[in-house]
């Protein structure tokens, strides 16, 4: 919220402290005392140099030009050094002869760097300016017409800052979404004076704290017209008075349109000026409507599905049946709480004037301003809570001070809907501030602090009876008083003490593995990326998965971001290949990335909803829990383009399908199990390019090259190769004891099988490992021959074999035998041939 310090200041002093001053530092220290941030604040740029009252003796028209234009001599006292009248020339409309204005002459230097000369236009000398608000520093609004002000301010000549109070400083003030009492300077005011340790004066209860006068204000004794409220518009109050037969030519005095300007309001006319300033005072927005074009009575109704209302704003805005509406016999006069219309605005004729206070429901008005697009001063406070026993004091303030710039009288009349809401009183024991914040608040320390922010407090010895303010409706519990005492008292003033951390076992096996493989994965060379977790809406049909895959059971999110991502994943490949596309589209065509995030996998189309009033029973909790997604953790690799460049050592190499492969061993070797291969068929991987990674029998995951027809549905290169695996899916075993080297040399041997194509080579060399004995460390394959030699779809698969032994040097002999008993074995089940 935008406002002006002497604001603050003047209703600070009405508390009994006249001589009470601050520096503008000292105010924002104030502020954030007492939990409110400062956005920053601004000092009213200073005008340098002569800037004097002036009165306008005579204004000859000049219309010889393409617009209008007035060449004025303005009497300006002995300041121009000779007592002549001074001749300015201005093309502002809204001033006459007679009138006391603001004028720079030649030498002063306005805001923004503007000087002012003497200098030849318009045929004539224009020695100096007439004033408007935004020339001064006021406002940045430059339609805002030429400053006119009352006698009383001056004499012709005097100098004008004082009088102007040019010498202020604008204050944004940061409003949290649960203090919207805070959203006037009735608000700030107060909690300045906790912060500064100032009695408070409440203009609320007495208005001439802020210089109202309500005493001409009569009491109501009629209603003034009949108002029906629908339940269903959860209206709380409503409220209207009367002003009747005002000048609707008479502009609002400086000193109000001072302070709607420096706090971000335009001034438009008396009526609706008033409205303003009372909502800036008091935080409770106001209407203004034309009497005398409202026929019959009001109906406060929600609207009709459909309904079309042209706002303030000349936006005509179709409506829906939640919207709250004020109609009269002819219809919508208002969307209740965000803006009015403009069938019955306040024109140059108005001579009788409604003033309309109301409570409204705060999530109503808040949902109406979001659906519209259309957030105003009044939905801002009115969303975050209205003090519902201020309407009658509004309105009486907004009577007494239109009729005392504008004239008119006030109706007898006064119509008035609902009460106000009663806060049941909460206890609070006195120890409790100190047991839960570690300060010791004594009790004075805890009656002044809740006092001070408006609560009743009844001692009931080592209970306190708190009943909340009407403005604070954020009081529901003894921690909310607390929190109240806590922040007036100072955050500051709370010590700090760390709490002394407990010895941990430090990471989970869980997290320690998939830290093991992410750092597997990044020193192989692969660019970790975070996968988004949502998925395209259409991925799966690309992909011509079926409809009964496991894949296609995913969560879709109600309230998406993007609604053509609206799919939390089942697999991180749609998210991984996004980003190689966008990659490769920038010109990068050599790219290896992977990621490590969970999938969703849905379990359940709806969660149970219970009640919050207590805590659920436990098995309402476990049916919460098992309707809860299921989430493992994945990991993913892709690649595109060379796998090693080009360079003086030869040719480079692109990336393939036994990359992929080799990225899975990789993150098996860091998770601490055994892959074993097997060809598969799994889209979106080639049919012939597919392996399944499996562990102790069970599949967890698919390495290989992406088929031709995804890849070209999805733009990218060809030859892309992934492998996904399912880390969550792999055995967890925790292995504490190191691993026991052997200080025996080993032996190295090769075995070359030709078996038939279409035995897979993961399956000999499992045979190989079985039947070369316990004396084998490690055997890897090396070599796949293919030869017409070797007979018709014969293949040779070469492998290395490691022996070793724990207690002795091995033999060749003892080497060779078990070499020839993996041989045996492989001939056993495969009818293995051994290759010379």
């Amino acid at each position: 919220m935008l406002i002006s310090q002497n604001w603050i200041t003047g209703l600070v002093r009405s508390g009994g402290t006249a001589d009470w001053s601050v520096t503008s530092e000292e105010l924002d220290a104030g502020f954030v005392r007492v939990g409110f941030e400062t956005e920053g604040y601004e000092k009213i740029e200073e005008t340098t140099g002569d800037l004097v009252f002036g009165r306008v003796l005579h204004i000859e028209e000049l219309t010889d030009f393409k617009k209008p234009i007035r060449y004025c001599q303005v009497d300006v006292g002995q300041a121009n050094g000779t007592g002549e009248p001074q001749g300015i020339i201005c093309g502002a409309r809204n001033f006459k002869e007679g009138d006391l204005v603001v004028v720079a002459l030649p030498g002063a230097e306005l805001p923004g760097g503007f000087k002012i000369s003497a200098r030849e236009t318009y045929d004539h000398i224009s020695a100096g300016m007439i004033c408007s608000a935004a020339e001064l520093g006021l406002t940045d609004k430059q339609n805002a017409g030429i400053i006119t002000l009352s006698d009383d301010y001056g004499k012709p000549g005097e100098d004008a800052r004082a009088a102007l109070q040019l010498d202020d400083t604008v204050f944004d003030v940061n409003i949290t979404p649960d203090r919207g009492y805070a959203l006037s300077a009735r608000g700030l005011a107060r909690e300045i004076t906790s912060a500064f340790n100032l009695p408070f004066a409440d203009p609320a209860e007495d208005p001439a704290v802020a210089g109202f006068d309500v005493s001409g204000v009569p009491a109501p004794t009629d209603k003034l017209i009949d108002i029906a409220i629908d339940d269903d518009t959860k209206t709380i109050r409503f409220g209207l008075r009367k002003v009747e037969g005002i000048d609707p030519h008479v502009e609002s005095p400086f000193w109000l349109q001072r302070e709607l300007m420096l706090s971000g309001q335009r001034p438009v006319n008396a009526a609706t000026d008033v409205t303003n300033y009372v909502m800036l005072l008091l935080g409770q927005p106001m209407h203004a409507f034309d009497a005398n074009k409202i026929v019959g009575n009001l109906h406060i109704r929600n609207a009709q599905a459909g309904e079309k209302f042209e706002t303030l704003d000349h936006v005509t805005r179709e409506l829906v049946d939640s919207d709250v509406l004020i109609c009269d016999d002819n219809g919508i006069q208002s969307m209740a709480g965000v803006m009015g219309g403009t069938t019955s605005e306040i024109s140059d004729e108005t001579t009788d004037v409604y003033f309309e206070a109301a409570t409204w429901d705060p999530l109503t008005v808040a949902r109406t301003s979001r659906r519209h697009k259309l957030s105003s001063e009044a939905s801002r406070r009115f969303e975050r809570g209205v003090d519902p026993a201020i309407v009658e004091v509004a309105l009486d303030m907004a009577c007494a001070l239109l009729v005392d710039i504008a004239g008119g009288t006030v109706s007898a009349a006064r119509t008035l809907i609902g009460d106000v809401p009663a806060h049941d009183p909460i206890e609070l024991r006195v120890s409790h501030p100190a047991e839960l914040i570690g300060v010791d608040y004594s009790r004075e320390t805890i009656v002044k602090r809740l006092t001070e922010v408006g609560a009743t407090v009844d001692d009931l010895g080592e209970l306190l009876s708190v009943t909340a303010p009407t403005w604070r409706t954020d009081f529901s519990m003894p921690e909310d008083l607390i929190e109240e005492i806590m922040r007036l008292e100072g955050l500051d003033n709370i010590p700090l003490e760390l709490p002394t951390p407990r010895g941990g076992r430090g990471l989970s096996p869980e997290q320690r593995r998939r830290r093991a493989v992410t750092h597997a994965l990044a020193y192989s060379g692969y660019v970790e990326i975070l996968p988004t977790p949502f998925i395209a809406n259409d991925t799966f049909d690309k992909w011509g998965l079926e409809r009964d895959d496991p894949r296609r059971n995913a969560v879709k999110v109600l309230n998406p971001l993007d609604s053509d991502y609206s799919i939390l994943g089942t697999t991180l490949l749609p998210s991984m290949l996004e980003a190689v596309g966008r990659n490769v589209a920038r010109g990068r065509h050599d790219v290896t990335l992977y990621g490590v995030q969970q999938v969703c996998f849905k379990r359940a189309d709806v969660s149970p909803m219970p009640s919050v009033e207590s805590r659920p029973a436990d098995e309402t909790v476990a049916e919460l829990i098992d309707s809860l997604p299921h989430q493992p953790l994945h990991a993913v690799t892709v690649g595109v383009g060379n796998k090693v460049f080009d360079g003086p050592w030869g040719e480079g190499r692109a990336y393939g399908w036994a990359d992929a492969i080799d990225s899975a061993q990789v993150v098996a070797r860091a998770a601490g199990v055994e892959l074993e291969l097997e060809s598969a068929v799994m889209l979106p991987w080639h049919p012939g390019r597919c392996a399944a990674l499996k562990v102790n029998g069970e599949v967890v995951g698919y390495a290989g090259e992406l088929h031709p027809q995804v890849l070209e549905a999805l733009e990218l290169p060809e030859r892309t190769c992934a492998m996904e695996v399912d880390l969550s899916a792999m055995p967890l075993e925790e292995r504490f004891p190191a691993p026991v080297l052997s200080s025996f040399p080993a032996l190295h041997q090769d075995i070359a099988l030709v078996v038939d194509e279409d035995v897979p080579a993961e399956h000999v060399r499992q045979a190989v490992e079985e039947g070369a004995g316990e004396l084998l460390e490690t055997v890897e394959l090396f070599d796949v021959f293919r030869s017409e030699n070797l007979g018709e779809n014969k293949k040779s698969l070469a492998f290395k074999l490691l022996f070793r032994a724990g207690d002795r040097t091995l033999t060749d002999d003892e080497a060779s035998e078990a070499r020839l008993a993996a041989a045996d074995v492989a001939k056993q089940r495969f009818g293995a041939e051994m290759r010379a």
